[in-house]
């Protein structure tokens, strides 16, 4: 299996119809261009191979010194969103530092995997973020009806045990959806129609690989 990967930007999203005339609900992604900005071999200094991309040029003043000079030496513009892509090292010889990658990497029936941040919800209580049913609402119950119980256990061990399910803040993080269809590719517009939702709202940067379960292109 070739490692395809893709960086790039959600648009939002729309419906189309199938060859059976059924809607289909898609996300529209700005996929590409991206810029090859370092290629990386087992056999170098970071020991691991990689492809380090970049999507959506800014202003130099916006990039840290260091890493502007080692641009500048490779005739490179920064980059808003960078990411690596991990490759098997037989196929490094397909990348050089200031290859274009464009939409045309995938095609419409491959399976991709999407990571992005998700919506941010701000802090929030227990029935929004995790889903509790809450307690009852009759019977002489007040101002508890959206909470969520009792956290700490009654005798051993006497303490709230890490990862219990409580408030805090909600979305936000990194998140992952895998084995996602690619129904149709625009190469002129660099443009992606993703069957589904994605994470993020609009303009959200997004990681776009090939899915490892369903991928069955060589």
């Amino acid at each position: 299996m070739k490692v395809r990967g893709i960086l790039g930007r959600k648009i939002g999203m729309t419906q189309i119809f199938d060859d059976r005339g059924e809607v289909v609900p898609v996300t529209v992604v700005e996929a590409g261009p991206c810029t090859v900005m370092q290629v990386k071999s087992e056999a170098g200094r970071d020991g691991y191979a990689a492809v380090k991309l970049g999507f959506d040029a800014i202003e130099e003043r916006k990039s840290s010194k260091p890493e502007l000079g080692r641009l500048q030496k490779a005739g490179l513009k920064p980059m808003r969103f960078v990411r690596e892509v991990r490759i098997p090292e037989a196929e490094l010889a397909e990348y050089s530092v200031g290859q274009q990658i464009t939409a045309d990497l995938f095609e419409s029936g491959d399976f991709v995997n999407v990571t992005g941040n998700s919506k941010g919800r701000g802090f929030t209580g227990v029935v929004k973020r995790h889903g509790f049913k809450g307690s009852k609402r009759t019977h002489g119950v007040h101002e508890y009806r959206r909470h969520g119980g009792g956290p700490s256990c009654n005798t051993y061990p006497g303490r709230i045990i890490p990862g219990k399910r409580m408030c805090g803040q909600h979305g936000n993080t990194a998140f992952t959806i895998e084995n996602l269809a690619v129904v149709g590719v625009d190469k002129e517009k660099n443009l992606l129609l993703i069957r589904g939702a994605v994470p993020g709202h609009r303009n959200t940067f997004l990681f776009i690989r090939n899915a490892k379960k369903k991928w069955k292109r060589a």
